[in-house]
């Protein structure tokens, strides 16, 4: 097993979820605990974009689980040609034989506290995404795939009963806070989940940062906590390297090293 490989692992089921228990009419799958030491991970192709490699991550941490069994995966509904979805993992609990509808998504966001609300807070580092649209994606298209006649097709011909299906979601995601920001309220949201902090290039240049290493993370090491082994760069290799990434609007992750063993991790925006 690759050490980048067990590191994806070991980050994604370090990685909260979003929420606990109900919230915005979305019920949290509790993930079940699974030992990483009886885990042999599989390679996953890492060409994939990130979302897509959670999903193989997933898949094989509930294969280890004795919690549940993984009935489907990754699996298109389609009318006629068309496409009109997937379903991310449909899974029975072994102890009651419930019958889970699972929807992953696994996000970086930074909190905008520009606006009031906090479910409106949540933004891509890039501003191309938001968590609000992604909850209502989820809750009425996501979700009603399976009620559609095609998502019942395919639940009939994999002989998976259609009805007291239960919808959940495992949201991971990895918050973001502004620099040096006061303390900040984003309940209901998982205050466990924020990670770091955003800044901008003029905060980067000062002072508080000249001493540090930096490492930019390539995107399939964002889900990974720092450590030493990587090549880490002068404070001065860094600007140049991030002032290059948003001039063409592509804000980066950042490793920060302030001392043996003592990381920071921030997005350099853009905007």
């Amino acid at each position: 097993m690759s050490t980048h490989l067990a590191r994806q692992f070991t980050g994604f089921l370090n990685t909260p979820p979003l929420w606990k228990n109900t919230q915005f009419g979305i019920t949290q799958f509790e993930f079940p605990e699974v030992e990483m030491s009886g885990v042999t991970p599989t390679p996953i192709p890492q060409k994939i974009r990130l979302g897509h490699q959670m999903e193989h991550v997933c898949k094989q941490l509930l294969d280890a689980s004795p919690d549940y069994e993984v009935l489907l995966y990754n699996e298109p509904v389609r009318q006629g040609k068309r496409t009109l979805g997937e379903i991310d993992y449909i899974l029975r609990e072994t102890a009651t034989g419930q019958i889970i509808h699972l929807e992953l998504t696994y996000k970086f966001y930074i909190i905008d506290t520009q606006i009031s609300e906090p479910i409106h807070q949540l933004i891509g580092p890039n501003r191309r995404d938001m968590f609000f649209t992604k909850m209502e994606k989820i809750k009425n298209e996501q979700f009603t795939l399976l009620h559609a006649p095609s998502g019942k097709k395919v639940l009939a011909e994999n002989g998976i009963p259609t009805e007291n299906i239960q919808h959940q979601t495992c949201y991971k995601a990895q918050l973001f806070e502004p620099y040096q920001s006061k303390a900040i309220n984003i309940r209901p949201l998982n205050p466990h989940c924020i990670m770091g902090y955003w800044l901008r290039l003029e905060d980067l240049r000062g002072s508080d940062f000249q001493a540090y290493e930096f490492y930019i993370p390539y995107k399939t090491e964002w889900v990974v906590a720092p450590h030493e082994d990587v090549a880490w760069m002068s404070h001065y290799e860094t600007l140049l390297e991030v002032n290059m990434r948003l001039l063409k609007e592509n804000a980066p992750m950042l490793w920060v090293k302030k001392g043996p063993d003592t990381f920071e991790k921030c997005f350099v925006v853009w905007w």
